[in-house]
C-alpha cells in the first residue's frame, strides 16, 4: 500500500506519557512521518495532553468567519432579530459542531461564550456591559453556547445509553 507522506502523520499521544518523545516512523521509500500535536477528526480537532480533549480554536475561527460573512451582506439593512436568527441557524451549529461528545474544560466553555458575547456586542453596538448583553440575549431568545451544549450533550448521552441497552438486549 502506498502512503502519501504529505497527507499522513503519526497520531498524537494522550495520557500521562504524552510528552515522551516517540521513535520516528519511516516509510519503505525512506520518508519520515511527522508526529503531530493536533489532528482533525470528523470536523473537530483532538489535541495531545494528559487528558482526552479537543481544541475549540478552529470552531471559534469558523464562527467568526461565518458571522463576518453575514455582517458583510446584511448588517446595515437587516434588523437585529433577522441577523440573530441567521446567526442562530447558520453560525452556532458551526461553533458547536461535534462538541457534545467531548467533556470540555471550563476555560474552553468560557471561550465559546466569549466569542458569542463579542458578536452580540458588535451587533447591538454597545459597550462590553454584560448585563445589557444578557438582557438583549434573553429578550431575543438567543442562548449561549454553554446552554446549548449542555442540552446537546444530554441528548447525546441519552441516545448513547439507549443504544447501549439495545446492544445488551440483542447479545446472546
Amino acid at each position: 500500500m502506498c502512503i502519501n507522506t504529505k497527507k499522513s502523520c503519526c497520531i498524537i499521544r494522550i495520557g500521562p506519557r504524552c510528552d515522551v518523545k516517540c521513535a520516528s516512523i519511516s516509510t519503505m521509500k525512506g520518508h519520515n512521518l511527522p508526529w503531530v500535536s493536533e489532528i482533525p477528526y470528523l470536523g473537530t480537532y483532538i489535541i495531545k495532553g494528559r487528558q482526552f480533549r479537543c481544541c475549540v480554536t478552529n470552531a471559534k475561527r469558523s464562527f467568526n468567519r461565518s458571522t463576518n460573512a453575514i455582517f458583510g451582506k446584511v448588517w446595515r439593512t437587516a434588523s437585529e432579530e433577522v441577523t440573530l436568527q441567521l446567526v442562530k441557524s447558520k453560525c452556532l451549529p458551526i461553533l458547536l459542531y461535534g462538541l457534545e461528545c467531548y467533556s470540555l474544560f471550563k476555560a474552553d466553555l468560557h471561550s465559546l461564550d466569549f466569542v458569542v458575547m463579542r458578536f452580540l456586542i458588535k451587533l447591538f453596538r454597545t459597550c462590553a456591559n454584560k448585563d445589557i448583553i444578557d438582557e438583549c440575549r434573553t429578550f431575543c431568545n438567543f442562548p449561549l453556547p454553554t446552554e446549548m451544549l449542555e442540552i446537546k450533550s444530554n441528548k447525546f448521552c441519552k441516545k448513547f445509553e439507549c443504544n447501549k441497552s439495545m446492544l445488551r438486549y440483542f447479545k446472546c
